[in-house]
This record gives structure tokens, sequence and C-alpha cells, in this order.
């Protein structure tokens, strides 16, 4: 049977996007298109096989799409979320579909302790933890730097970095030799605009983190690295940028289209498994040709 290629171009629709809004921190069911997380397409082959994975921001968008993956390539996963119910029970049906075990938690990963009950939870659930994917993060747009009240800046810091030496430092005590780190940054961090400025601060602290505790962790065989998104089709955009921005989101890419969460998802796979075993640090770009300078 001949293999059938897709050209990457019209792969997705790269039309412009109809107009648009929803309350932060945004809904699956409310986009228009609704996002693709590879629900029809992704196929699994046993990559993760008896693994367990905790995945922070697992309700939605790229959290979502790495979700099914994983469970798909046989792991147990354990998701988080801040409040969105009916999204993080979309995809705890959809790991469940899998045949694989599935735990949602809802918390708010400013706190600390939070962050540490969450994986004592992945634990209590599943036995063991191999896999944590440091992924939720929050988004705002601004005007100007003047705009920024101090609650956001703090906030978008506590969320964004502060959380994820919470979960690592934590998580670190339980995964075993062979198990790995992921975090998701941004090309915000290289590349950042002024509108989005707290958060991109927060993505070149990730990459900076990544690098440091990359270094410190494969002396207990645990590896760790990022991915680094460009423009991804997720509730954060319909909910946090303006709607010209909505509209022509994506086509700064040489797709001049977004990414799709499915289309990120093989990267975290490959990442989590054995086929990375000798990748360590590194920060691997999906940001569809634009340049991470």
């Amino acid at each position: 049977m001949r293999t059938i290629f897709h050209d990457p171009r019209t792969k997705y629709p790269t039309s412009l996007f109809p107009k648009q809004e929803q309350e932060m921190p945004g809904f699956e069911k409310k986009m228009q298109p609704l996002a693709d997380h590879g629900e029809a397409t992704y196929k699994g082959s046993g990559k993760l096989a008896g693994a367990s994975a905790l995945i922070t921001g697992g309700d939605s968008g790229i959290g979502r799409a790495v979700a099914l993956a994983y469970a798909r390539e046989g792991a147990n996963v354990a998701i988080t979320y801040l409040d969105e119910e009916d999204d993080a029970q979309e995809t705890k049906r959809l790991i469940k579909e899998c045949g694989q075990d599935a735990l949602t938690i809802r918390m708010d990963q400013t706190d600390r302790q939070a962050c540490e009950k969450a994986v004592d939870a992945c634990i209590e659930k599943f036995g063991r933890l191999d896999i944590l994917v440091n992924n939720a993060a929050f988004q705002k747009t601004y005007d100007s730097l003047e705009s920024i009240p101090d609650e956001d800046l703090d906030y978008t810091f506590r969320t964004n970095i502060e959380a994820f030496f919470y979960f690592s430092r934590y998580a670190l005590k339980f995964i075993a030799p062979g198990g790995s780190i992921i975090n998701t940054t941004s090309i915000q961090a290289y590349s950042p605009s002024s509108a989005l400025a707290p958060y991109a601060a927060t993505k070149a602290a990730i990459a900076n983190f990544t690098v440091s505790l990359a270094e410190e962790a494969i002396k207990r065989g645990v590896r760790v690295n990022a991915v680094a998104p460009g423009p991804v089709w997720t509730p954060l955009i319909p909910s946090t940028m303006p709607q010209e921005k909505v509209r022509n989101f994506g086509e700064n890419t040489l797709f001049e289209r977004p990414a799709q969460p499915a289309e990120l998802a093989p990267l975290y796979v490959f990442l989590a498994s054995d086929e990375a075993s000798y990748i360590t640090g590194e920060i691997y770009g999906a940001t569809g040709g634009r340049k991470q300078v």
C-alpha cells in the first residue's frame, strides 16, 4: 500500500478565521473552526506502553493533543486544568477511549502545594510517574507596558514559570531513571511581541530553565527538553487576542496558517520516548518556518 503524504500548505485551511470572541481562558467547543487534536489521525505504536504521564493544561489545545497521543502510545495520563470542566472531561473521554486510565485534576498551579498534590494524585492513581509535561500557561495582550496591571504581571509569572519550578522540583523525587520532563516554551522566547511582553518574558525564562534543569536532572537519569511552538490554534487565541489578530492568526508563517495542536503532539511523544534517549537540554522549534533568533 502506497503511503499518502499531505501537502503541508493545504493540510489545514489557510482562509481567514471568522469573527469570534470568548472569555478567558477560552473553551474548545466555542472555537471556529474547532481545533484538530489528532482525534481522527494520530495512530500509536506502543512507544510509551506502561508509562504514566502528568500533563498540565491538558484539557485543551496542545495539552489535549499530547494527552491523546500519549494514550494512543500506551500511557496512562493525568491532566490538570484551571476551571474548564467540560474540556477536561472531553480529554478524559478521549484517553479512556484508547483503553488507558485517566485522571483529571482541577487546580490553580500558582499554589505550590496544589502542584505537589497533583503529582501525589497521579502517583496514587497510576503507581508511578514517568513523564511530566509542563504546558499550562496564562497569556494576555496589552496595548503598552503602562497598561499591564501589577496583578497580571504577578499572575503571569507565577503561572508560567514559578509553577514549572514547583512541578519539576517535586516530580523529580519520583520520576525514575529513563523518565523525562518536557516544557512548553514558545517562539515568543526568541522573537517577542511587545503586546505579549509578560508572556514572552516567562517563555524566555522557561527556555533558560529547561537547559539548567537538564544538567541537574540527568544526574538522576531524567532527560529535560522543551518544545517552542509558533502560532497554534488553541482557545487562548480567540479569548486573549484582538479580533484583527485572531482573523489573520498564523499568516506570518511560511505556511500562512497556524499549527493545529495535532501537528505538535508527535514532538512530545518523541521527546518522552526511548527514541530520544541521547537528547536532553534541547529546545525543539515548531514555528511554521519562523526563525528563532
